[in-house]
């Protein structure tokens, strides 16, 4: 068997993905959510939101403002990006303003006492958003060149394969 050399590296495949046609999905997807939600908060939700009691009326108040504020971080990483793939910025310039943008109210952070009592249709706004942050960071992830996780606990091949290759080498 032959030795590798030490300076050998695998071929980073993140970039070129996040720099395909797969961002412009994600890109045009994002914003659209952005003006679906924006529109709705404006217009329907203040009417939904009148109905509430007082209690679900404050958690409505809450979780629209972490929707919002939720979209708008993301909408700042997606025309960061978008900006690195058409050459207006350098990768390293949108890096370093990405670190500033610090996404809060993570999807575990959902739900609890009244959260059933809310819109149907603002809750699906907030998965929606959910599954965005998700996709961005696993864009993210790939674009600064490395792989996602992968959740071992998951039985598929992929993920079994992984688990006894790091186990064959000793690696935890």
């Amino acid at each position: 068997m032959t030795e590798l050399n030490e300076k050998s590296q695998a071929i980073a495949i993140g970039p070129r993905i996040v720099a395909s046609g797969g961002f412009d999905l994600l890109y045009r997807e994002g914003m659209a959510l952005i003006e679906e939600v924006a529109a709705y908060l404006d217009g329907d939700g203040r009417a939904d939101s009148r109905i509430l009691s007082r209690e679900a009326s404050f958690l409505y108040a809450t979780e629209s403002m972490r929707l919002t504020t939720r979209l708008m971080q993301l909408a700042s990483w997606l025309l960061l990006q978008r900006a690195v793939n058409e050459g207006e910025i350098t990768k390293e310039n949108a890096r370093s303003e990405k670190e500033k943008v610090k996404f809060s109210a993570t999807p575990s952070e959902r739900g609890g006492p009244g959260y059933g009592q809310l819109p149907a249709l603002l809750r699906d706004y907030v998965d929606k958003g959910d599954r965005l942050f998700d996709r961005v960071m696993q864009f993210d992830t790939l674009e600064r060149g490395k792989m996602p996780e992968l959740d071992i606990g998951v039985a598929n091949g992929i993920a079994d394969q992984l688990a006894r290759l790091k186990a064959a080498f000793g690696r935890a």
